[in-house]
This record gives C-alpha cells, structure tokens and sequence, in this order.
C-alpha cells in the first residue's frame, strides 16, 4: 500500500514505482533496479499465467524475496472465470490466505470479488484494468462495495483522472505509464479469440494486432483476388483515400478484414506503445499514487531499462529536479514500436507531443545479454546470451547505478575454448568486461544506423 503521508510542497505522497514480476529471475531484476512493488501470478487465474513463469514454489520464493527487501506484492486474480471453475477457485482461496497473504489482490471479475470478500474478508482488493472503469460514478461504485484502489484504463485522458480523484478522493489510482495500448479496451477484445482461439482474457492473447498486415481499398482488394487465383502475390495499397479499406494478415491469403476508424480509434490494429515518462509530475498531480509498468512477459532487458529510467524520474521528482529528457534516450534503447503518452492528452492523433520526435528510431540499441555470475579471475564473466556479439565491438555495460562502455578483447566457450563470436540461443558465454560487475549487469551495442 502506497503511504498516504503528502509533501506540503508538492502536494502529493512519493509515488510507488510497480514493476511486472513474470517470472522469478524477473522478479530479481525488478529487485536490483529498483521497483517499490510488483505484481505477479501463477495460477490459471491470472492473465499471462499461460506465458510460463512461475510455479507454486517459485512464487513462493519470489514471496519471501519482496518481504525480506522491504517491498510490496500484490497479487493478481484478473482472470474472468467460467462457471465450472469456482470450486476451484475456493481452494486457491485458501491457498493464498494462509502460504501468501499478498498486500493486495488485483480482481476483474465481480464474481472473484464476491468470492474473495466472502471467503477472505480481510483481503485488500484493487480493481484491475481489465474492469474498464472510466469515470468516477464507476468508481465510487466500486468503493462502496469494498474496494480500495482502482487500475485506470489507459483510454483515460489526464483532466478525467484529475476529475475522478475530485470526486472520489478517498481511493488509491494506479495509471500504466509504459508498455503496450491495446487495440481495444484494456482487453476487451476478440481479435485473438477469431483468429487463434486464444482468449485475451484468460491470459492467454496471442496479440494478433501487432502481426503484419497488408492494406487494401476496394478497387486494390479486387485486384489482390485476381492476383491470388493467378498464383501471383501482390503488394499492399496504402494511399487508400477516404473509402474503405481492408487488411489481409501476412499467413492467411485472401482474407480481407474491413477496418473502420474514428474519433475514438481504429477498430483492429495496435498503436504506437505508452511512455509516460515525462509527464509524471502531471500525473502525481492528477491524484495517481502508484505508477505501473506493463510486461510480464518481456524481456529481464526491457524490464531493467523501464524500471532504472522511471526510478531516476521519480526520485528526481520528489526532489523538485526537472525532468532529465535524456530518460527517453535510455527508454529508446529497448524494443518499441515508437512512443506516444497514451490518451493523456486527448486522441493521439491530435496532439502535437513536444517529447517524442517522429523520427525518432524504434530501437537504437540491441540487446546482447546479462551477467549471470563472475569467473575466478575478476574481470570475466558469465553471460547469458541474446544477441550476436563479435570480438572486438565495444558493448555498452548498464547496471543500477552506472552505465560505461567497454570493448570486448576476450570471449570462450564454459569449456574455456576461446571465440571470435558469441550467437543468441547458444546459452552461457564467458566474457571479459571489467571488474566489479554485479550478477544482473545489462550488455547492449548501438543499432547500425
């Protein structure tokens, strides 16, 4: 729980930085790099449980690592259940009450929070985004029925969060400020359903909006047929004019899906990703106490990078400092598909945004990999490896409180064999670095240009 205790001079309590846990050595990270909370799952009632992570024992670890930092856990039970999964569910009940005791618990479904109250009365129950709560009549309603803090939707722009915290001022908001918007809101959606049979809201989305696409007009979809039954494939129109247009996704020829867009959005694909990064002071002000990071299935990388730029923004913050824009550099160096500051400020598309530039790079840096643990001569190391590395390159080293560069003279095989390359998916690696490096170090080089 985020302390209510406020700043005079700034009017709002320090917010908590809340980091996605997706597995145990994620956990660690989010640990290192400084997160006041995570939340996390494990079971099938929690959205990503199907990715891979954590078992019964390892979150039960991952329990006993945030109590002994000092930190915050919070569950998730965002799932929506299926009739038959109820007398279930009151044994995971029951599990959680007694082994976890989490310091809240994330809830979607109106049946889990009538469950959980009933069965767990003393149970702090957060509203997840799934819920879509997006005004403060929503929230006040769900106050009332015992809840004590709400996920905000991303849809939301920052004059409606500053009027629900008006309204409903006796209530923690939780806003995501980075990671991905979904097409529709917050998961309501069956894209995945039609075309995987994966169901987003059973933790299982294949995210089918982010696949490639071709874009056609009527007169381009035609022709494409034509195309296809001749043996011929052809390209995508994209000067479409205002008529309607159509997308036909890279494995599945010939099937056009009619895409339709307004005010509110486009009705099948995904947008740019959410950066928040220098609007928190405005968001803090807004009445948001807890600032979430999305990706439990990303990557230890992603994760390090988002939680040390975000925990420098936040401490510069309570400190009156400006905000650092070399922070957005640091976040343009993992994976994205370019940044806009979600719905903060209206519709994307009708914002001029001062901090991200419209050509800036998706990526400027690639990922090589992550010490793992130190040789007995002090400055080789263990690497995990991700990315293809070539003797010689100079890598740029990122640990929680420095960051330098260093060229790569030395690397073998765990035999000892020396290399001229390292390979992503080949394993461990030995590397020689530079001394003092901690278990947790991140290793990334420039994107060519």
């Amino acid at each position: 729980m985020v302390s209510a205790k406020k700043s005079e001079k700034k009017g709002f309590a320090r917010p908590e930085l809340l980091l996605p846990a997706g597995n145990l050595e994620k956990l660690k990270i989010g640990l290192q790099y400084g997160g006041d909370a995570f939340f996390m799952g494990f079971s099938p009632f929690s959205l990503r449980a199907k990715e891979g992570g954590f078992d019964k024992d390892s979150f039960i670890e991952g329990v006993s690592l945030i109590r002994g930092a000092g930190k915050t856990f919070y569950m998730t039970i965002n799932a929506y259940l299926r009739g038959g999964k109820f007398d279930i569910f009151k044994d995971h009940i029951d599990f959680v009450r007694k082994e976890l005791m989490p310091d809240a618990i994330i809830v979607a479904d109106p049946g889990v929070f009538q469950m959980l109250r009933e069965y767990y009365p003393e149970a702090v129950l957060h509203m997840s985004v799934q819920t879509n709560i997006t005004n403060y009549m929503a929230v006040d309603f769900w106050k009332k029925q015992g809840a004590s803090r709400i996920i905000l939707p991303r849809e939301l722009t920052l004059d409606e969060i500053s009027r629900i915290h008006e309204n409903v001022p006796d209530i923690e908001l939780e806003v995501f400020v980075h990671g991905a918007i979904c097409m529709a809101y917050s998961g309501r959606c069956l894209l995945s359903n039609w075309m995987t049979e994966r169901d987003s809201n059973q933790g299982s989305c294949s995210h089918s909006c982010r696949w490639k696409y071709k874009v056609y007009d009527e007169t381009s979809m035609e022709k494409r047929k034509k195309e296809l039954s001749g043996g011929q494939v052809g390209n995508g129109h994209k000067d479409l004019g205002d008529g309607q247009i159509y997308l036909e996704e890279e494995k599945r020829p010939g099937q056009f899906m009619p895409v339709d867009e307004d005010e509110n959005g486009t009705y099948i694909m995904n947008s740019k990703d959410n950066c928040c990064l220098p609007y928190l002071k405005e968001l803090a002000e807004a009445g948001v106490c807890s600032f979430k990071v999305e990706g439990r299935n990303k990557t230890e990388y992603y994760l390090a990078t988002v939680a040390k730029a975000y925990r420098r923004a936040i401490d510069d913050l309570m400190a009156g400092k400006k905000f650092d824009k070399s922070l957005i550099d640091e976040i343009n160096k993992t994976a994205n598909r370019g940044f806009i500051p979600g719905y903060l400020f209206g519709f994307p598309s009708d914002v001029p945004d001062v901090h991200y530039a419209s050509n800036a790079p998706m990526q400027t840096h690639k990922f090589i990999g992550m010490v793992t643990g130190e040789r007995e001569k002090a400055d080789l190391y263990n690497v995990s490896v991700r990315n293809r590395l070539n003797k010689g390159e100079i890598v740029e080293v990122m640990t929680p409180d420095e960051q330098f560069e260093v060229k790569v003279d030395e690397m073998f095989d765990v035999e000892g064999r020396e290399l001229d390359a390292i390979h992503g998916g080949a394993g461990e690696r030995i590397l020689a670095l530079r001394k003092g490096l901690p278990v947790g170090a991140m290793l990334r080089v420039k994107c060519a240009a």
